[in-house]
């Protein structure tokens, strides 16, 4: 009796050698795995790409900070008419390209000085915010010297303070507004004269008459102001 046994599956010796070696075992090229590491990169290099992007961005909006000078600022509101102490205002360092022409650098420049207009803070105390010590009005005004009926009244004008002056006769009626807007100016200092006391034109020595009110007009304003100081009584009404 004959047995069946199941052929060999088992590839013959030189069929096995003709076959390639299984790809688990056979290396890429070298491009390939190139392209395998690029791949497996790609999102550290396209971090890397925005990081310089950024950086670019970031360099021409903030460039180097431009050149600043020291400019004297309101370190508070402030009011016209008031003496600039040192605790009113500081130095702040502004842009070369936008701060202000003549402005004073150090807070010695202005303190004591009388302001013409009323400062917010912040404000730069420029030249035209400040009274002239020595008597000079702003530019396009000339300076009168004003002798009010109210000599009291006169004495409380302080530096920097607008007032409108009215002329009033002795009759009476309405009164007519001979300057407007005014800015009273601080009184030079005078020498005393030979007989020593009094100010020199101003009523002598011993005069007990109160000097007058020194104030930046108008050339047409001073001229009303001349006429009305000889026939008519005036009075100075402080205005904003």
């Amino acid at each position: 009796m004959t047995s069946s046994r199941p052929a060999s599956t088992r590839p013959s010796p030189s069929r096995a050698a003709d076959r390639p070696p299984p790809l688990a075992r056979r290396r890429p090229p070298l491009a390939l795995r190139w392209r395998i590491v690029l791949w497996r990169a790609r999102f550290v290099a396209a971090a890397l790409l925005v990081a310089v992007a950024v950086h670019g961005v970031l360099t021409t909006l903030d460039p180097d900070p431009a050149p600043t000078v020291p400019v004297v600022v309101a370190a508070h509101a402030l009011t016209a008419g008031s003496r600039v102490g040192s605790a009113d205002v500081t130095v702040r360092h502004v842009p070369v390209t936008v701060a202000p022409d003549e402005a004073p650098t150090t807070t010695a420049d202005v303190v004591d000085r009388a302001l013409a207009v009323d400062l917010t803070s912040g404000s730069p105390l420029v030249p035209g915010v400040l009274v002239d010590d020595d008597g000079r009005g702003p530019p396009g005004t000339v300076v009168a010297a004003v002798r009010l009926a109210d000599e009291a009244a006169a004495a409380m004008l302080s530096p920097g303070l607008r007032v409108d002056v009215i002329a009033a006769t002795a009759e009476g009626g309405d009164g007519t507004r001979v300057a407007a807007g005014a800015l009273v100016l601080p009184a030079p200092p005078s020498p005393p004269d030979a007989a020593g006391g009094g100010l020199v034109g101003l009523g002598g020595s011993g005069s007990e008459t109160a000097p007058p009110v020194l104030l930046a007009v108008t050339p047409d304003e001073a001229l009303a102001l001349a006429g009305a100081s000889a026939s008519s009584v005036l009075s100075a009404v402080v205005v904003p």
